[in-house]
């Protein structure tokens, strides 16, 4: 069978949007006689590898893939020695390395990078000067495909010039619609689990605990709006190395109690996460590339508020499926959260409208199908 190799440069910790896309590459190349071989940081938890196992797929352990490092191209050499694929796609790795160079001395014929990389807060591109250009073209000249999960992405890229124009292409990364089955028996559990009361509305974040992510500017928000009613409670579903930071700062700003910190969700689709969420933020400070969480949660049909960074305004329509919002506005972020926690209607349209967002622009098996024409199979 030929054979393509993934390289995810991630720990398979989770059944989340990167698990779900291997999953259903692997199906549609399988459908083409096609076997794939799934590389990770580590092994996945029997959870997550019962969820990719398929009968075209093979589970491998590739350390060191993220960075330059002998292990790394050790790794690698040793992957396409064994599978000797006809292509090899790699996600989460660095943009300048050896691996593309390695996989022409194995005979790969096609070499794919998918950049999933967001930008520092006010990024602003530029063509890259010229000795900076030739290098990256000569140490890039075996990738055959760029792929950008946002036009954001896509415009960053294009306008740094490291590659011609026409090696990149913008694929959105998507929603396996076909797990998304919202039940009230699930929001209820979830309530139940921790221990929130049935009348607060609930304002969920799904994202690493960490400051890129705007926790501080929504626990500001989350005072302001506690300071109206005590009918909301704000859910944070994450780990990171600010938690314990962030949870003291809720406490001192006295909101506590209407604060909920699950940590990591392994299944959050199964567990009831977006099932009893009401309203959704993603309120990022840096230029957020994509907004995975965002498109999960229009799948569900749920109002979204987003920052104005980066590509989330690819995905709400200030107005019409959530709102946009300035970075670090708290205010802006309190008072939209007052008006939705007040209008379970307008909740309900800007949800309909979200999914139907989805299902036209982030729909996992539409776009893993453009992967596999572009893959020209």
């Amino acid at each position: 069978m030929p054979k393509l190799v993934s390289v995810f440069g991630i720990e398979p910790f989770r059944i989340g949007g990167n698990e779900a896309f291997a999953r259903e590459l692997s199906l549609q190349l399988g459908e083409l006689g096609w076997e794939s071989v799934l590389c990770f940081l580590t092994a996945p938890p029997e959870e997550v590898r019962a969820f990719l196992q398929l009968p075209n797929v093979t589970i491998e352990v590739l350390k060191d893939s993220v960075g330059v490092n002998l292990k790394g191209i050790r790794g690698l050499a040793s992957v396409l020695k064994r599978y000797r694929p006809q292509l090899l796609h790699l996600h989460f790795v660095n943009f300048l390395g050896v691996f593309p160079w390695l996989a022409k001395l194995y005979g790969v014929k096609g070499v794919f990078i998918t950049d999933h990389g967001s930008r520092p807060a006010g990024y602003v591109p530029q063509r890259a000067v010229f000795w900076k250009r030739a290098l990256v073209r000569v140490i890039n000249r075996p990738i055959t495909r760029v792929t950008c999960v946002s036009n954001y992405g896509y415009n960053c890229f294009t306008t740094l010039d490291l590659l011609p124009k026409d090696r990149f292409v913008r694929i959105y990364n998507s929603v396996d619609l076909k797990r998304v089955s919202p039940t009230p028996e699930r929001a209820q559990a979830f309530r139940r689990k921790y221990g929130i009361p049935a009348d607060r509305t609930i304002v969920l974040q799904v994202s690493w605990i960490i400051p890129e992510k705007g926790i501080s500017g929504l626990l500001e928000a989350a005072r302001r709006v506690l300071s109206v009613t005590d009918k909301v409670q704000f859910v944070f579903v994450g780990e990171g190395a600010y938690r314990s930071e962030y949870s003291a700062k809720a406490q001192e700003m006295g909101i506590a109690e209407n604060v909920t910190w699950t940590g990591l969700v392994e299944h959050p689709f199964a567990e009831g996460v977006f099932d009893a969420a009401d309203i959704v933020c993603q309120v990022s400070n840096w230029e957020e590339v994509f907004g995975w969480a965002i498109a999960e949660a229009m799948g569900f049909r749920k109002p979204i508020i987003g920052t104005r960074v980066g590509g989330i305004p690819e995905l709400v329509e200030d107005g019409v499926n959530g709102f946009l919002v300035e970075r670090g506005a708290s205010d802006q972020i309190a008072e939209r959260l007052l008006e939705l926690h007040r209008d379970p209607e307008l909740r309900a349209r800007m949800g309909e409208r979200a999914r139907q967002l989805t299902e036209e622009k982030f729909d996992l098996r539409n776009n893993v199908k453009k992967f596999i024409e572009y893959y020209g199979l």
